[in-house]
């Protein structure tokens, strides 16, 4: 069973032992845990339903609570304290477009909202209900999740678009295929939600980002169905993908993907390289990014991300040797830790790591083997846990990201670590704050910084400590070039920010798009434009 107010499943757990405790209380303070609401309270606060009957929606309480709300931090918040606010008026489960069109049809005829989801994974508010008197109907997609067709000629897989990331794989690798998709949230998202809010997978130098990834598909919107076929490549005007990409249910709902899949590889492996300082490690993975050397994966940690990580690896004797090992070899205070993912066949595999390796030893890289890549890989699904466990010490994790051009990445970085630190001082908190760049590409990077703080024991208090840390952090990305999202969508929590990006006939345009394929304005409302525009 999946936690209702939480990462993951119920029964795993992934602790901070006392030393990664003791590190953040070095860095920030000792935190207070605060008492959860109980999942009884919590459905009890919930309004009646405002839908009308209808035999494939479900109206329980317990079931539009497990719907209303996703993974940010504000989401969270709403669960643990038990101030849920709107939530859906009922939660349908298709197994079919036939139903999936039935829904759309009932959410017109009753003037209701419908909110398209997947996995339930979403940290910029996708899924929230919007305020207002129309009742709210969530379309959880979840059983439609079969593999309909696999072309083996042209390495194209169909699935239903609620299929989760691990059944995905699953299905193809029974076929020796596979995706090669592999966000953070991979184990509980889905192919629909990666396609809709742009996904990137952690080794998308090999598999590429989920529009790489998309051939067509299939869309049930208010005004029918949207065909999309598959070609290698097309001149015909506009591409019709692109308009479902990124589109966050504001048009209609996903039923069916076919996407581009890859032979399983022959071999795969993560090595892990430490730099004496920043400076020389973004020159690495630019000249590594640049070079298009075949490689799956390059992860970049910062100084501090460097520091933490090791703080919370635990094995702390052994980490204490690695560190004086690696003074000894320049890398001090102040190092970075990239790790290098190579997938495919033996022989280029191995070629691609050679030369990688070279390029980084150019710049005093120092190697040292497969022992955390092995850890890392292991891990990669399961570090997300690490926010139930603080915040059961009194700690919240959250995160933003964004992509810019490498002569901004630096700036970035600071920016956006600046505006974190200044605003949380400004109310008399800490926040331990550091940076990746877990997606390079020749012309520049994405930039992902995670904020670690204290909770303040108040719904209200906390609420406003993450609604200052987000507007900052978020200006800081649009003073300084930056996408609002490289990797999360924009839902709602992002959407003040994306006139900035667009600008005026940008957002006209899709509010055009939108409007017709949906002119009542009943798709996942107030969600990507700004301002609730289409709400």
């Amino acid at each position: 069973m999946k936690r209702w107010n939480g990462w993951g499943e119920e029964t795993f757990e992934y602790p901070l032992h006392d030393d990664a405790l003791a590190f953040l209380a070095s860095r920030i303070g000792t935190g207070q845990a605060v008492q959860d609401a109980s999942f009884e309270a919590a459905c009890a606060s919930l309004a009646a339903s405002r839908l009308p009957d209808h035999p494939l929606v479900d109206k329980a309480p317990a079931t539009r609570l497990r719907n209303a709300l996703g993974q940010s931090l504000p989401d969270w918040l709403k669960l643990r304290y038990g101030r849920i606010g709107r939530a859906p008026d009922g939660v349908a489960y298709p197994e079919s477009a036939e139903q999936v069109r039935e829904l759309i049809f009932f959410a017109m005829q009753h003037g209701a909202a419908l909110i398209p989801q997947g996995g339930g994974t979403s940290v910029a508010g996708h899924l929230t209900a919007p305020d207002g008197e129309r009742p709210v109907l969530a379309v959880n997609m979840t059983r439609m999740g079969r593999l309909h067709h696999l072309d083996r000629q042209a390495q194209l897989a169909t699935f239903g678009a609620g299929v989760l990331g691990p059944d995905l794989e699953a299905q193809l690798r029974a076929h020796g295929y596979m995706l090669g998709h592999f966000p953070q949230s991979f184990e509980y998202s889905t192919l629909g939600g990666w396609v809709v809010t742009r996904s990137s997978g952690q080794q998308s130098l090999r598999y590429g980002r989920i529009e790489q990834m998309f051939a067509g598909g299939v869309v049930e919107t208010p005004q029918g169905r949207l065909d999309i076929p598959t070609f290698p490549a097309s001149a015909a005007g506009t591409d019709l993908r692109e308009i479902v990409l990124g589109s966050e249910g504001r048009m209609g709902i996903l039923t069916e993907a076919t996407v581009r899949v890859s032979a399983l590889p022959e071999y795969e492996a993560f090595h892990a390289v430490f730099f004496p300082d920043w400076e020389r490690a973004e020159a690495a993975v630019r000249t590594l990014a640049q070079a298009r050397g075949g490689l799956s994966m390059l992860r970049l940690s910062n100084p501090l991300e460097t520091v933490t990580m090791l703080a919370l690896a635990g094995h702390k004797r052994l980490i204490g040797l690695l560190e004086g090992w690696l003074r000894l070899r320049g890398c001090g205070e102040g190092k970075c830790m990239l790790m290098i993912g190579v997938s495919g066949t033996r022989r280029l595999a191995r070629v691609a790591l050679a030369a990688a390796l070279a390029t980084c030893a150019a710049h005093q890289g120092v190697h040292v083997g497969r022992r955390m890549g092995d850890k890392w890989k292991e891990g990669r699904f399961r570090n997300v846990y690490l926010r139930n466990a603080a915040w059961q010490q009194g700690y919240v994790i959250d995160t933003v990201e964004t992509a810019v051009d490498w002569p901004r990445v630096s700036l970035m970085m600071g920016a956006v670590e600046a505006a974190a630190t200044g605003v949380l001082g400004g109310m008399g908190e800490k926040v331990h704050t550091y940076t990746h760049l877990s997606h390079l590409y020749a012309q520049g990077a994405s930039v992902y910084t995670t904020f670690v703080y204290r909770l303040a024991g108040d719904f209200e208090t906390d609420m406003a400590r993450w609604r200052a840390l987000k507007h900052a952090v978020s200006m800081a990305i649009v003073d300084n070039g930056g996408t609002i999202s490289h990797q999360h969508g924009v839902g709602s929590d992002h959407a003040p920010y994306l006139a900035a990006e667009k600008g005026p006939a940008g957002i006209a345009a899709m509010q055009a798009l939108f409007s017709h394929f949906d002119p009542q304005g009943i798709m996942n409302p107030g969600k990507l434009l700004p301002g609730g525009q289409g709400a």
